[in-house]
């Protein structure tokens, strides 16, 4: 089965069976949306934190608070049930080593809290995350039981 793609700044929902996969999570985050009784699947590889930071922002899917929203959105409309939703996340590295304490350079720590802010108002839990450290990761979503593959470079594959 080959596995969809979503790219940056991108998000797609699926229902069961199905991959969804995106690549190269540095500071990005991949959120991960699981509905286990409909078996609907759903991922976005948000960038930044906040779309009210930016003036450029039109792209919903590009930032934690508007890209959930929408993912959320586009799950319901193919029948996914919000009580239902858990999340997994993974990404949010560190990729660069900085002497600054500016928290322009912390963007994957941002990126990872404003996730969870945004699931938390959303009360969406998570039931588990592949965050932070300072390498790159690929991740795989499964439809059929909403299993989180991870993959990173010198870090091996495990499943969340």
């Amino acid at each position: 089965m080959d596995a969809i793609k979503v790219g940056m700044a991108d998000l797609k929902a699926i229902e069961s069976p199905g991959i969804l996969t995106t690549l190269g999570l540095g500071s990005c985050v991949g959120i991960t949306l699981f509905d286990k009784k409909s078996n609907i699947a759903g991922l976005a590889h948000i960038m930044l934190p906040s779309s009210k930071e930016i003036k450029n922002n039109s792209n919903k899917a590009k930032f934690a608070d508007t890209g959930i929203e929408l993912l959320v959105e586009k799950m319901l409309l193919i029948g996914a049930n919000k009580n239902f939703l858990v999340a997994k996340i993974a990404g949010g590295a560190q990729m660069f080593s900085f002497n600054s304490k500016s928290n322009i350079l912390k963007i994957g720590e941002r990126n990872v809290i404003a996730t969870k802010e945004k699931l938390k108002e959303l009360k969406i839990p998570v039931v588990s995350e592949d965050t932070g450290g300072n390498y790159g990761r690929t991740i795989e979503l499964n439809a059929e039981d909403g299993s989180l593959l991870v993959k990173t470079i010198g870090h091996g594959i495990k499943i969340i």
